[in-house]
């Protein structure tokens, strides 16, 4: 209760019914809640993260995370998240939804609540972080013009300007975000919230197994350091990095089976595995710029 909220007398549950039967809402500022979902997967062996461009006012052209506002007394905040990742990756009312979902790591990542981060009203948004292996491309949501997973490298670090002033979105078709009209800008704030849910990510993958969720159930050493290249964006050596995952306890597990033809280059099949239960890996498999400022 805030400071200066009047306090029910306490005389018992009657008089507290009918405090609240007075109560009034409207006395204070509104506040509005959304949540914005940083989706990342892996396409053709590059980071991406799932974008939507703005179909209304603010910002109207702009691209921006998904996400939307918390259907008050009817969803919390981890249903409305799946609901707004569903809606935008066009799997919502899909026969695949609930098999999909469960494949899909979603956590919470931080809230963000500067009083003009829209221009709208105060409005706090929750914001959540999800991986997860060979998401569909998307289908805009009922609220977006377009959906599309984006390179992350093709991206801005700053935000895009006021809304008045927004630019116009940049050219997708045929080649991603980094075309002639240069790298895209977000929205809002939501520029700043992408990098924060990189930096949760790429320290996560260093302590925790989630570079699996990246990945089908069973997968080869190769595309699991393919992840970590993807996520770090830095190159790793192949023999090292197989040592450590190995070196790793309940890190990943053989799945006794091997891939059905060999590399590119042919040689031997690769083993393949499956994620371990490990909860915390120890010793952390940690970026090689880390490593070199722990020496």
């Amino acid at each position: 209760m805030a400071a200066d909220e009047p306090h029910p007398p306490h005389t018992g549950p009657e008089s507290e019914r009918a405090w609240l039967a007075t109560y009034d809402p409207r006395a204070y500022t509104p506040v509005a809640v959304t949540v914005d979902v940083v989706a990342l997967t892996l396409r053709e062996g590059r980071l991406h993260v799932l974008l939507v461009e703005r179909a209304a006012p603010p910002y109207q052209g702009s691209w921006a995370l998904p996400g939307g506002f918390l259907r008050a007394g009817e969803e919390s905040l981890d249903e409305a998240a799946a609901r707004e990742l569903a809606e935008e990756t066009g799997l919502l009312g899909s026969s695949d939804l609930e098999s999909t979902l469960s494949r899909i790591h979603l956590e919470q990542l931080g809230t963000y609540g500067a009083p003009h981060r829209d221009p709208r009203m105060h409005v706090v948004s929750v914001a959540y972080l999800a991986f997860a292996p060979d998401l569909p491309d998307p289908q805009a949501g009922s609220d977006a013009a377009a959906a599309a997973w984006h390179p992350v490298a093709g991206l801005a670090p700053g935000p895009v300007g006021p809304p008045e002033t927004a630019a116009e979105p940049a050219d997708t078709h045929g080649g991603g975000v980094g075309g002639p009209s240069g790298p895209t800008a977000l929205a809002f704030d939501h520029a700043r919230i992408l990098a924060d849910g990189l930096d949760r990510a790429r320290a996560k993958i260093e302590y925790s197994p989630l570079a699996t969720a990246f990945l089908p159930p069973d997968f080869t050493i190769p595309e699991l350091r393919a992840v970590y290249e993807a996520v770090w964006d830095e190159k790793l050596h192949p023999g090292n990095f197989h040592r450590k995952v190995l070196s790793v306890p309940g890190f990943v597990e053989s799945t006794g089976t091997t891939t059905e033809r060999g590399g590119a280059r042919g040689g031997p099949r690769a083993r393949t595995y499956r994620a371990g239960d490990a909860r915390l890996l120890h010793p952390a498999l940690l970026r090689p710029a880390r490593e070199d400022e722990i020496r």
